[in-house]
């Protein structure tokens, strides 16, 4: 099946990306560039391509993500700590972005002759995002096959939909993914910040995973009380 991986240079995107490369024909990789301030990011997934040998088209689309105002990750909104189980995260939603991202990946792969396009939507996403839940993937894939019908089948393939962020890491793991080869702050600085969002899920999955996490982060040990408050506990 051959396919194109929607790679961000985060941890879940460069791992399905390895897993593809290994049970799969990777065709290439999409990545974009929205004017997030994390955009350090996109040289994370071209060393992926690099790395598995296949190119990577980086899509600019800055004047649309300048329209979408409100988010913490693209416009003048300070980035949330703590745990994304909490409900200030909704600052980082960029509304439609999946969607907008995965229709411009459709057209490509439809160019190219693919038959899937990947994302690495995960369970852990499912109460921020809305268009990172089942019923999105559903229905997005639905709309799809009638935006192609007669010209492409293609398949939208989602094998992290129903997991959480720990069993990523495991498959990652699995796939010789170099994780220390991989962005997740929101912030964007030179190392990890550890207290944003997706730094304290990003520890949090490796500690649940049982699996040695090699990321620099500015504060190590934040996570541990962000995921406690989470719960409604006590820090460890």
């Amino acid at each position: 099946m051959k396919t194109i991986v929607v790679c961000s240079g985060g941890l879940d995107s460069v791992s399905l990306a390895h897993k593809i490369a290994g049970e799969a024909e990777l065709l290439r990789l999409v990545t974009f560039n929205y004017g997030q301030r994390h955009d350090k990011e996109i040289g994370f997934a071209e060393a992926c391509a690099d790395r598995l040998g296949v190119p990577c088209d980086v899509v600019d689309i800055r004047p649309i993500g300048k329209l979408l105002t409100g988010s913490a990750l693209t416009d003048d909104v300070e980035i949330p700590d703590g745990h994304y189980a909490e409900d200030s995260m909704k600052l980082t939603v960029v509304p439609n972005r999946n969607a907008i991202m995965l229709s411009v990946a459709f057209g490509i792969a439809a160019a190219r002759q693919a038959d899937a396009v990947a994302t690495a939507v995960h369970g852990g996403d499912h109460f921020i995002y809305p268009d990172c839940r089942p019923g999105f993937v559903t229905a997005f894939e639905a709309m799809q096959k009638q935006a192609l019908d007669g010209y492409a089948d293609i398949r939208l393939y989602t094998p992290f939909v129903t997991v959480p962020k720990s069993a990523i890491v495991t498959e990652g793991a699995r796939h010789n993914t170099p994780f220390a080869e991989t962005w997740s702050c929101y912030k964007g600085g030179e190392i990890h910040c550890g207290r944003c969002g997706t730094c304290v899920e990003r520890r949090e999955a490796f500690d649940l995973a049982g699996i040695d996490d090699p990321t620099v982060y500015r504060d190590p040990d934040f996570w541990q009380s962000a995921v406690a408050t989470a719960a409604g506990g006590d820090s460890k």
